[in-house]
């Protein structure tokens, strides 16, 4: 089979493999959409294994298949997997960590917090930019119906961040958000946080994501290359804050208006990642009753739960990919995708 792999500075690269055989408890996906995370480009643009390891996730010497945001069908089972656990061709998204599965985390669909260790699928272990991936039968997460491919992509990751932290904001309708940095998972807080009932304000650097978070259902847009966005969030709301922000940047400025935009009981989360922000504790936080808290991704259950809201929300969340890219066209897709400028890509079979 074919596989997408990233050498490091900015390179990536097609690569021939065995197709992968299931072992006990494991199943083999056949790929039909594998979607593009913002996160992927600290892999694409670093020196090979520095972006792993500074994530403490360690590094290898050969490159894994890229692509944390697996969607396809069941063709596959090894020994231990019974059809009705993964039934043949059944449509399934994948929680891309794999722990022990037997600690309190794991058995909470929390893989990804265990303290045994994790492998994550696109990162420290084959990924789902390939023909084929195979996975722990208990990582799957069945894909509704009503959902495309491209779609069940989009909730394995970006969307389903985005989710996971309004749900852990206990976003209530009315309530003013402001969402900070347009890319994926930003623009998949505004189009959700939008449907929950929140009156949305989008914060972005470039023109062309503002524009579309203006599409997906943004109430107002704050451009921060032009103006202040801490002073701009302050006027919209009358000098009191926003109920709720979100940050999706990663960057020290952005954490920093997002704190001290939010009002008096606010609430703020943190989801991009790396970086890091230096707060006055006293005036940011303790005098304004703060809640600051952050959110990494998602369970295996919140993974369901969020595209059974898409589903049954009838949420046209197939509007948010601006790219869609065939596996040899990786290269370019994430030549693109490095500007930053646009909305989601994903890669489909």
């Amino acid at each position: 089979m074919r596989g997408a792999v990233f050498l490091g500075n900015r390179k990536v690269e097609i690569r021939n493999f065995p197709d992968p055989t299931p072992g006990p408890g494991e199943v083999v996906i056949k790929m039909r959409a594998s979607g593009m995370c913002g996160s992927d480009l600290k892999f694409y643009r670093s020196p090979p294994g520095e972006a792993q390891k500074a994530l403490g996730l360690g590094g290898d010497a050969e490159p894994f298949i890229a692509g944390h945001e697996p969607c396809g069908e069941v063709v596959a089972r090894g020994p231990g997997v019974s059809e009705r656990e993964a039934p043949t061709g059944q449509r399934v998204m994948d929680h891309h960590y794999a722990g022990c599965g037997v600690c309190p985390h794991c058995r909470l669909g929390w893989s990804q917090l265990c303290r045994a260790g994790i492998t994550v699928y696109g990162v420290t272990a084959h990924g789902g930019h390939a023909e084929y991936l195979k996975v722990p039968a208990r990582t799957l997460v069945p894909l509704p119906e009503e959902l495309s491919f491209a779609e069940g992509a989009a909730v394995a990751c970006g969307t389903g961040t985005a989710y996971g932290a309004l749900r852990r904001m206990h976003l209530a309708g009315g309530s003013m958000l402001a969402v900070f940095g347009m890319g994926p998972v930003g623009i998949s807080a505004v189009l959700l946080g939008a449907k929950m009932g929140a009156r949305v304000i989008a914060v972005e650097t470039n023109a062309e994501r503002l524009a579309l978070a203006r599409q997906f259902g943004a109430d107002e847009v704050v451009d921060s290359s032009k103006v202040d966005a801490e002073k701009a969030l302050k006027e919209m709301t009358r000098g009191e804050g926003v109920d709720l922000a979100l940050d999706c940047t990663g960057v020290a400025a952005a954490r920093l208006a997002a704190v001290r935009a939010a009002k008096t009981w606010g609430t703020v989360c943190f989801v991009g990642e790396g970086g890091d922000v230096t707060i006055d504790v006293s005036r940011d936080m303790l005098r304004k009753q703060l809640t600051l808290i952050g959110s990494w991704t998602f369970s295996a259950m919140g993974m369901g739960e969020c595209a059974r809201f898409v589903a049954d929300n009838r949420i046209a969340l197939e509007r948010i990919f601006t790219h869609r890219w065939k596996l040899e066209q990786a290269p370019e897709a994430y030549r693109v995708f490095d500007q930053q400028a646009s909305g989601k890509g994903v890669i489909e079979f």
